[in-house]
């Protein structure tokens, strides 16, 4: 009657996994759920939610996520399917492709910008078609 299931994929992005200050990661790190690092990575971060980057935190390698919000340093490229926000602490050098971008006054944002709508629809190679598309 009251048979607990195991929590699915879903109910992890809940969740946030946290790197407090004074921690250093040297490596990558993939996560399914959100993510705070107050610390310091160097390595790529890899995730399907959202990476915090508070005021103390920096990243110097490559960043692929849902959503991001920059409060501290990154370097690299940084590529986010929906918002990235950056605060106005923020330091932001290299190369940034999102969805949609909120830059706070005062942002120090030295990188080049791609804005790529988050639009899931099939490439002329991938030979495939919507179901609605079919004749």
């Amino acid at each position: 009657m009251f048979d607990k299931k195991p929590k699915s994929y879903t109910d992890l992005l809940g969740k946030t996994n946290r790197i407090v200050e004074g921690t250093t990661i040297n490596g990558d790190i993939v996560s399914p759920a959100d993510f705070r690092l107050d610390g310091h990575l160097v390595g790529n971060f890899q995730s399907k939610g959202k990476i915090v980057i508070g005021p103390a935190g920096s990243v110097k390698g490559d960043i692929v996520c849902k959503n991001a919000d920059i409060e501290g340093k990154f370097a690299g490229k940084i590529q986010v399917t929906e918002i990235l926000n950056i605060k106005s602490k923020a330091s932001i050098h290299g190369e940034v492709i999102c969805g949609k971008l909120s830059v706070e006054p005062g942002a120090d944002f030295s990188a080049s910008c791609v804005m790529k709508p988050n639009v899931k629809t099939p490439t002329a190679n991938d030979g495939l078609q919507r179901p609605e598309e079919k004749n």
